[in-house]
């Protein structure tokens, strides 16, 4: 049977339309892709970000150039990709963009959730509770215990430290008076000089001064033990099950990057995760190597979202 023309340009069109979204993804990237860090050089984010730009330049045949836009919790830069229309624009940055900062700011002009969606979990970090030696607190069962006149420190009102350290709070029925600093440098210098008793900082910046004696570590903020400092308990080892205060640094796209590109960048960014060098030196850093796939970010995205929002709600805090 002979098949009419227009049949068989409808069928071509059809395979044409099938195929487009796979073709698309091969060309990808036709131009430099753009990585916005949301915080400065040196931290954990935009660190990850250079030790796999060698290979993604590799796997992806175009240069990467990543730029530092700092400010407002990462909202400078997460608004800057969400507006992107280049499709070769990318954001750097910790989970908490997503799942906390739109529970503090109200009016950034921009909806991070609905403008952003996570592409993969680079790594996972944690908060660590330290505390001067002078406080006299060696275990949690003795920081809960605190009055509430004592104080804490964190890096800031709404970072990944005051929000831990709130949910802890919660959890414990404990009462402290929060003094929030410029960065988490900053609160555990002061913690050190007595001037605050105890604090939830991250631990890339504390671990030296436990291991020189300076800090006391009481407890882990996730769910896995540091391997930096595998004899100090998390807080579910300590007497609260099912806590967990794990953050993620994490590369987003515009929701507006088709899946498919999505897919791909994930499974790059996976590979170049994997180099013996990258995990050697995120080790070092105290961080663990995740490489989350798109569906597994997401999920994790939703349910942070959700849970950050009973934080974030218990301590009325509104950041514009």
């Amino acid at each position: 049977m002979k098949v009419s023309t227009p049949l068989l340009r409808l069928a071509a069109l059809a395979m044409a339309l099938a195929m487009a979204p796979s073709a698309f993804a091969q060309a990808w990237p036709t131009r430099p892709v753009r990585l916005v860090a949301a915080f400065p050089p040196g931290t954990p984010g935009d660190v990850i970000a250079r030790l796999i730009q060698p290979a993604l330049q590799a796997a992806w045949n175009q240069p990467v150039v990543i730029e530092n836009k700092t400010g407002a919790g990462g909202n400078l830069a997460a608004g800057e990709v969400a507006h992107a229309r280049d499709g070769h624009t990318l954001l750097v940055g910790p989970d908490t963009i997503l799942t906390i900062n739109p529970h503090l700011y109200r009016k950034l002009g921009f909806d991070p959730r609905a403008s952003l969606k996570p592409v993969t979990y680079f790594a996972s970090f944690n908060q660590l509770l330290v505390c001067n030696p002078a406080a006299e607190v060696p275990s949690l069962a003795k920081f809960v215990q605190l009055p509430s006149t004592r104080l804490y420190a964190s890096g800031g009102a709404g970072t990944p430290s005051h929000m831990a350290m709130e949910m802890l709070l919660a959890t414990t029925g404990t009462r402290l008076t929060h003094v929030p600093y410029k960065g988490p440098g900053p609160a555990a210098q002061d913690v050190m000089g007595g001037h605050v008793d105890c604090g939830f900082i991250v631990s890339s910046i504390v671990l030296p001064h436990v291991q020189s004696g300076r800090l006391r570590a009481i407890a882990v903020s996730g769910k896995e033990r540091s391997g930096l400092l595998p004899e100090v308990p998390t807080i579910a080892q300590s007497g609260h099950p099912g806590f967990d205060a794990t953050f993620f640094e994490t590369l987003m796209a515009p929701s507006s990057l088709p899946a498919v590109t999505v897919e791909k960048i994930q499974r790059d960014v996976r590979a170049a995760l994997q180099a013996p060098a990258v995990k050697t030196r995120l080790a070092e850093m105290d961080l663990r190597v995740e490489g989350y796939s798109t569906q597994e970010a997401q999920r994790r995205s939703q349910e942070d979202f959700a849970k950050w929002g009973t934080v974030a709600q218990r301590t009325q805090l509104q950041l514009d």
